[in-house]
């Protein structure tokens, strides 16, 4: 597995290492063991989810406030996907930057965000499975949202020549400057 930083170096860009020949291919997407050392952190998963979505779909900018922080490893197994993480925690030196990378079935990359991070994505293919494990359990009470399209971000989502598909909920979600927020702990990376 080959892990690089982002620009928010608690985001990490992860890259399995791949074996394939004319009968298809094998990688292990996930080790515990790999991902302790590769990471830094300790740690562990509880929940795993699965979203399938059309193109243009937007779903984000989505985070969990303490004590229900979640860090999540997320992937895509069809199709591609822009995926964004920003950090949302009030104190930490990239406070309000953000990170995009393409995550698709053929790239087989994976992102890990840390707890304290928001994270969304915009479906680029006709339609993707995307993947991702939690660190914590979804807890409804405690999640927030960010508007996608917040200025003060400008993040920089692909332009797919129509506006993105968004649900009620992620409609609603609130600029930056008027967000709950977690506070950043030096330990919250691991």
């Amino acid at each position: 597995m080959n892990t690089t930083p982002t620009a928010i170096p608690d985001v990490l860009l992860i890259e399995p290492q791949v074996f394939g020949d004319a009968r298809g291919f094998f990688y292990e997407s996930f080790n515990q063991q790999a991902f302790h050392a590769a990471t830094g952190t300790d740690f562990h998963f509880v929940q795993d989810n699965h979203s399938r979505s059309a193109r243009g779909v937007l779903r984000g900018l989505h985070y969990q406030l303490p004590p229900h922080a979640q860090g999540k490893l997320v992937r895509v197994v069809r199709g591609s996907v822009w995926d964004v993480a920003v950090d949302v925690r009030r104190g930490s030196p990239t406070f309000g930057r953000w990170v995009g990378e393409e995550l698709s079935e053929d790239n087989r990359r994976q992102l890990w965000i840390p707890p304290g991070l928001a994270h969304g994505f915009l479906v680029l293919s006709e339609t993707a499975d995307f993947l991702y494990k939690t660190t914590a359990y979804y807890a409804p009470a405690a999640e927030r949202c960010i508007a996608w399209n917040d200025a003060t971000l400008a993040i920089a989502w692909p332009d797919l020549g129509t506006a993105p598909l968004l649900s009620a909920k992620d409609a609603l979600g609130v600029p930056l400057g008027e967000a709950e927020l977690p506070a950043f702990a030096p330990s919250s990376a691991g």
